[in-house]
């Protein structure tokens, strides 16, 4: 750290996903940031269906912790315990900033996200679901989530003649807070692409082979309904990362699904200068744009409190709001409450993945002085 960075109030963002360096970014200019990941770069998981279809992409969404912060540092290192502000990391060093940011996010199954601890293994998982795939002639998704919904368009769009087979136990696609015209829309492009649909009826039990990989599968329904494919994706199974609670103050803040419970100021409930955001949080629905949202409204709140203000500004929930890509040029969603085309949707997400916008934060020349360091 620079000499006169020492001078400044100290903030630990823990979690480098889409909240953690939005927030640490907003907050490099204004004091002492410290960035804690157990991985040493960012993976832009918004577009990491694409990189299973078409791997150079692959080139895009990995972005080094190292170009994030021009005053601060990086430190990859994990968090085994968090008690009210103190950080006990994997490495046995021992933070106690004076604002903590909790960002670590959530796990998925891969490749909607990966946990490769660097990068080189990362983009060979990638690479190996991608030649496993392209030798596959029948694919299985398992959810009709939004997850499902973008992998089933992907494929179909880049790979026209595999059969796409998308299961899941409810009885529509999209659950959710979301219109119905939104699904009718998706459902009519699902079916001109050719993807069939199998509602209404739960498995019998998961394939036995790991997904992502090629292997014959063939799953029953409980409605006695059997489905066959080379290649299955999980796409539902959201867990947060809050197990570093377990044992400290913050534990009983954290609600039966792992959430960790905060104010309309993202405060942890009950704590003044700790906050959670995006997928760790119950702030809102776990999706990457209100992650970002979420870091400008900790950024704000934490530069009042080092100016001494009282007046915080509040998180408010914006109304459902959703962009599904069914590959490059279709997909929906729902945007200020209209329902959005195909071609809206394209412009928006589909055709860029959003990977322009990632990359354009990681321009910084780290300061003389500023560290780096390494360590689990």
């Amino acid at each position: 750290m620079t000499a006169a960075s020492t001078a400044r109030p100290s903030v630990v963002v823990l979690g480098g996903g889409y909240g953690g360096i939005n927030a640490a970014k907003a907050l490099d200019d204004v004091a002492d940031v410290t960035l804690v990941d157990p991985t040493e770069a960012f993976v832009h998981n918004v577009a990491a269906w694409r990189a299973l279809v078409e791997p150079d992409v692959l080139d895009r969404i990995f972005w080094p912790y190292d170009h994030l912060l021009a005053h601060g540092r990086f430190v990859r290192d994990r968090a085994v315990a968090v008690d009210g502000r103190r950080v006990t990391l994997a490495s046995g060093d021992v933070l106690e900033p004076d604002y903590l940011v909790l960002a670590t996010g959530s796990s998925y199954p891969f490749p909607a996200k990966t946990e490769e601890p660097d990068v080189e293994s990362a983009r060979s998982r990638f690479r190996e679901a991608h030649e496993a795939l392209l030798a596959a002639d029948r694919a299985l998704i398992v959810g009709a989530g939004p997850s499902g919904l973008e992998l089933a368009g992907e494929i179909k769009a880049f790979y026209p003649d595999k059969h796409v087979t998308l299961a899941d136990v409810s009885e529509d696609i999209l659950t959710g807070p979301y219109d119905q015209p939104l699904r009718d829309e998706l459902r009519r492009q699902l079916d001109t692409l050719g993807v069939e649909l199998r509602l209404g009826s739960a498995l019998t039990d998961l394939p036995s082979a790991p997904p992502a990989t090629l292997a014959p599968i063939r799953v029953g329904t409980e409605d006695g309904r059997q489905l066959v494919a080379d290649i299955w994706f999980r796409t539902f199974g959201v867990r947060p990362h809050s197990e570093y609670v377990d044992g400290g103050s913050l534990e009983e803040r954290r609600d039966d699904r792992g959430y960790l419970r905060v104010d309309e100021h993202l405060r942890i409930d009950g704590e003044t200068n700790v906050f959670a955001i995006g997928d760790v949080s119950d702030a809102d629905r776990d999706m990457a744009g209100l992650a970002n949202r979420q870091a400008g409204v900790v950024a704000a709140n934490v530069q009042a409190l080092i100016a001494g203000e009282r007046e915080l500004t509040s998180y408010e929930k914006l109304p459902s709001m959703i962009a599904i890509p069914l590959g490059p040029m279709g997909g929906a969603g729902m945007l200020g409450g209209d329902l959005a085309d195909a071609a809206t949707i394209s412009e928006l997400k589909g055709q860029h993945m959003g990977i322009d916008s990632i990359a354009s934060l990681f321009d910084a020349v780290p300061a003389v002085g500023a560290t780096s360091e390494g360590g689990r």
